[in-house]
This record gives C-alpha cells, structure tokens and sequence, in this order.
C-alpha cells in the first residue's frame, strides 16, 4: 500500500469547515481535495473531491480523438459518486433539448446557457457518468467524489462573470449539446458492484467488501469512504496491487479505481 499526497485546492465557490477525516483547517475555503500521483510512476486516473456551495462553470471536455488533434495526451470521460447532497443541491448535466453549434454559442455569450441545462436534484448515493462532449455543470451544495482520466483539460462555456478564461470555439468543435441519458447512471444502494469497467477506467463500489474485479486492472487506487481500511483512513487514498484489491474488507464503504488503458495509448 502506497498513499498518495494530498493536495488541497481552495476555490471561491469552495467549503468551509468540510468534514474533519479531511484534516483541513476549517477556516480553508475548500474546493477540491486532489491525490498526487507518485513522481515516478504517472497515472492514468485521477480521483478527488469536490465541495461545493455556488454553481460551477457550464464546461465541456473533449474526446481522445479532439484532445490528440490538439496535442493533449487524452481526453477526459469523468464520473461522480454523490457522497452528500444538501436539500436545495444541484447538478446539471446534458440540456434540455438537442441544440445545434451555433445555439451554444449564442447562448454562451447571452448566458442563457444556463436554462438550457438539464439541473437536477441529486441524492447521497447517486452516481453519474459523464462522457467527454457532453455539457455540464457542478452546482452548490455537493459532496462529490469524482473519477476521472488524468488530464486536467476543461473548456468553459460560460462561467457567471468570473474573471477566468472562456474557451468557446474549443468547446463548440467538441461538444454534444443534448439530453443526458447513459446506461451507467444509477444509485450506489449497499451492494458491492462495478460501477464503471472501460474503456478508459473502472470504478467499483465496495460495501463491506471489493466485489468480483475484471482480471486486467492496473494502478488501483482505494479510498475509504466511512471507515477504515486496514490502515488507511476515510479522506486518504492509496495505491494497491491487484490481488491485495481482491481481498480487501472492511466495516463500511470503500471505493477502487483502476486503469483499463493500455500504457502508451
């Protein structure tokens, strides 16, 4: 077992006070809790927390295929865990209809992007795939655990008057603006399963114990959710190999994610 450093992210639209397994001052305005891959050995999945209490950037991400064009090593396909949600709590993810090029781009620079975003109300335990392409946009109120490609690549389509760089002519070349709708989606509950199994990562959630794992994983990071494992405690994340995946128990929750690519591609 090899833990990974944290790394702590303050944010404007970040939380004070978050739970204290995190170890943060409380007084920090956090918005993301990162783990940092070991200097020598890269990794191609990046897994840390959000917290939320205003809307996060309308963003989009590109594919493999638009990110290479470009010169990025990948693309970026994410997912999240909803570990806590607050009563008013929001999501938005995919719009409300189909919309063209020129549709997003005009309602990028209008702002009324924004009604044109499916938000919903998640719940603690929802889980949300987000494939590259597709708009969406983190709102207040969440506790997030996100998994995504290792790459730190977004285009921002509109992002309520923060001083930050827009990206809408990316955006517009990748983007599918159309309703969210994807077979992965569903609710945690208290069953071990596998969540997501490719193409890039998996993702398995574990109550109690790791359910049957696919034969090829590699570079599997575990994060406790709200208990120990073994020596490793909730807010922490490690790398293990994959028979010690296998075998792993504990008395409460626990999530893996691992590489499904093949190095090098």
């Amino acid at each position: 077992m090899q833990r990974l450093a944290t790394r702590i992210v303050d944010k404007p639209w970040g939380r004070k006070g978050i739970d204290p397994r995190f170890h943060v001052d409380p007084k920090r305005q956090v918005g993301e809790i990162w783990f940092e891959p070991p200097a020598d050995r890269p990794l191609d999945v990046m897994v840390k927390y959000l917290f939320t209490t205003e809307r996060l950037s309308v963003q989009v991400h590109p594919d493999d295929i638009a990110a290479h064009e470009r010169g990025h090593a990948r693309g970026k396909d994410e997912c999240w865990i909803i570990l806590d949600a607050d009563k008013d709590a929001e999501l938005g993810i995919g719009t409300v209809r189909d919309l063209s090029p020129d549709e997003v781009m005009a309602a990028a620079r209008d702002g009324s992007i924004v009604d044109l975003i499916d938000w919903r109300r998640p719940r603690a335990g929802d889980f949300i795939y987000n494939p590259a392409g597709t708009i969406h946009a983190i709102g207040p109120g969440l506790t997030v655990l996100e998994i995504q490609q290792a790459i730190d690549l977004t285009y921002r389509l509109y992002d309520y008057g923060r001083p930050r760089k827009l990206h809408p002519e990316e955006a517009v070349d990748v983007v599918r603006a159309m309703p969210h709708h994807h077979a992965l989606d569903t609710h945690v509950g208290e069953q071990s399963r596998v969540l997501v199994g490719g193409p890039h990562f998996g993702v398995a959630w574990c109550a109690g114990a790791a359910p049957e794992l696919p034969l090829l994983i590699r570079d599997v990071q575990l994060l406790p959710i709200d208990a120990p494992v073994g020596e490793l405690k909730p807010g922490e994340c490690a790398l293990i190999d994959s028979g010690t995946a296998r075998s792993l128990t504990s008395e409460g929750r626990f999530v893996l994610a691992w590489s499904t690519e093949t190095r090098g591609s």
